[in-house]
């Protein structure tokens, strides 16, 4: 389903735009005061944590076995914790702690007035599909894009937190600075499944004996540097604690390692709201530290039978601090009319909150990289193998993964030409050079396809006007298709003639657009948690009701031309 907004004048807009707001609010009053009664309902009940799924599920099942679950806080709360419910910290982290519990000690820890949120330590997983040309990179590094000059990464630190990477292949020789390992104490970091490697290869891999194959001859940032964090194992999974420390290790030697970008090219079925989710406020700490952090949306977009799922997003890159990566197939040609989003890449919204994922999408199909001879992917799939400079040094792989790493790469190659942006004008610069695809909608394709080539529409940052002497102000097109002044400053954008506010709790964009817990999209959308979307205010089609249980509907999506979801699905034409 898409969704056309029809632009307006500058006569009508500040009308239209009052009535709209009257009209909000006093949805927004209504829905308010409709859920007081369920409020007093549910603080009279017994207080407790807001539980993960996965464990919510654990305390309704009965269980007797062991599970682990994390708590956040500081080391002094987290100790008191243990002592008063008789719990053990199996491992502590920077800001959290895992605990080994039982089911009755964690409804004790549920049940504890210092705990707000457990979270199981989730399972993650890898996501594993002329790449340099349809981006732009190969225009970034001829320095035909003005507003970057002639840029290759150099000096950009690439934090690739995955299954290893395997230094000694020819085309990663002298890219990886630093690694640490979370899954052998003992270990260095090498990439025994394959994954970590090609997605590595795919954002900073240099031409070897300057001998080109097609699709081996460099990755998006080669001058860029890599740091290697090993999270997943042989068989490509991990858990949360590891990769949280992975981040949090990154933050600390951002510094000293350079690292400007974190890749998380691996997720894990959401549980939790991001505001609860540890990885997810392991990448809130990251990029409020001021590393931009790129995230796969997932392999989860389609049914074996070929249907199309929504709501399929993975964690991390559920995160609104993320910059979240679907993954398009250029079939192999220059040529942007071929070009589609593969069907199975997670579509949005995140399932719990109901932010609009991905934020783009990036060449994610059949792209050739680095290979680990004798790894895990390499044994189970030895037909993916091309011969490069040595022989089956590269191979052939699809996913989100890949997509995530193209667009890793891409912000290296930005961030050395402007190296004074923070992470929200990466993803701002990103979005708005986006080239849109109607045909599949925000859910689907985010703000459209990566085209670093197109920032020349951006022009160079220039100094504000005076009143806003404290930023930069640049012209881009507007999704409406009419130029517009961007003004960046600190955490906040505002993009004038057709407005933009945006900021890291709060866009408005019209033909009008309020984006935050709330979003309310015109015409018609109102988004939070209840969304009711339709073409028309005062008609019912193409409509979508979506709740989170706070009404009767509960955890139900009505989306025609149909689809009900809840607990039963029922899905037709």
């Amino acid at each position: 389903m898409s969704h056309n907004s029809q632009p307006i004048t500058d006569s009508g807009r500040s009308l239209r735009g009052v009535r709209v707001i009257w009209h909000i609010a006093a949805m927004v009053a209504a829905a308010l005061l409709w859920q007081l009664p369920l409020a007093a309902a549910a603080e009279a009940g017994p207080r407790r944590a807001r539980l993960s799924s996965d464990l919510a599920a654990v305390l309704d099942s009965g269980s007797t076995g062991t599970v682990e679950a994390i708590v956040c806080g500081s080391v002094e709360k987290l100790e008191r914790i243990a002592a008063r419910n008789g719990l053990t910290i199996t491992k502590q982290l920077s800001t959290c702690a895992v605990f080994a519990v039982s089911r009755d000690g964690l409804e004790a820890l549920s049940q504890d007035l210092e705990v707000e949120w457990v979270s199981g330590n989730s399972l993650t997983s890898a996501q594993t599909a002329v790449t340099t040309d349809v981006t732009g990179a190969s225009a970034a590094w001829a320095g035909t894009i003005e507003s970057l000059g002639t840029v290759n990464g150099n000096g950009i630190g690439v934090a690739v937190i995955d299954s290893g990477i395997a230094a000694d292949h020819p085309a990663l020789q002298n890219r990886v600075i630093a690694s640490f390992d979370f899954i052998d104490p003992n270990g260095k970091g090498y990439d025994f499944y394959g994954h970590g490697t090609h997605v590595a290869g795919i954002i900073a891999a240099r031409a070897f004996n300057n001998t080109k194959v097609d699709g081996t001859d460099s990755g998006m940032a080669p001058a860029a540097h890599l740091v290697n964090f090993k999270v997943l194992d042989s068989n490509g999974v991990g858990k949360a604690d590891a990769v949280i420390q992975a981040i949090d290790a990154a933050i600390k030697f951002k510094t000293q390692l350079g690292i400007r970008v974190i890749n998380l090219s691996l997720g894990a079925a959401p549980t939790q709201s991001y505001k609860d989710d540890p990885i997810c406020l392991a990448v809130e700490r990251a990029v409020k530290a001021g590393i931009v952090v790129v995230a796969s949306a997932g392999n989860y977009g389609q049914t074996p039978d070929g249907k199309q799922v929504y709501g399929s997003v993975t964690s991390p890159g559920i995160s609104p601090y993320a910059i979240t990566v679907g993954a398009l197939r250029t079939q192999g040609t220059l040529d942007p009319s071929d070009d589609e989003v593969a069907p199975w890449s997670s579509k949005g919204p995140t399932a719990i909150d109901h932010i609009v994922k991905p934020d783009l999408v990036a060449p994610g199909s059949k792209i050739v990289s680095a290979a680990v001879q004798g790894s895990t992917l390499a044994t189970e799939f030895p037909d993916r193998f091309l011969d490069g400079p040595g022989t089956r040094d590269y191979f052939s792989m699809s996913g989100t993964s890949m997509a995530a790493a193209v667009v890793s790469g891409a912000v290296a190659l930005l961030l050395d030409g402007r190296d004074d942006l923070t992470p929200l004008q990466v993803k701002i610069a990103l979005q708005a050079s986006a080239d849109f695809r109607a045909t599949d909608g925000l859910l689907v394709a985010g703000a459209g396809s990566l085209g670093l080539a197109d920032l020349d529409q951006l022009k160079t940052l220039q100094p504000a006007t005076e009143q806003h002497e404290i930023g930069y102000s640049v012209s881009i097109p507007n999704p409406t298709g009419s130029t517009s002044q961007l003004i960046i400053w600190s955490d906040l954008i505002i993009w004038s003639d057709d407005l933009i506010i945006w900021s890291d709790d709060l866009i408005i964009w019209s033909d009008l657009i309020i984006w935050s817990d709330l979003i309310i999209w015109s015409d018609l959308i109102i988004w939070s948690d209840l969304i009711i979307w339709s073409d028309h205010a005062d008609t019912q089609s193409d409509l979508i009701i979506w709740s989170d249980g706070t009404n009767p509907r509960s955890e139900l999506i009505i989306w025609s031309d149909l689809i009900i979801w809840s607990d039963l699905i029922i899905w037709s034409d």
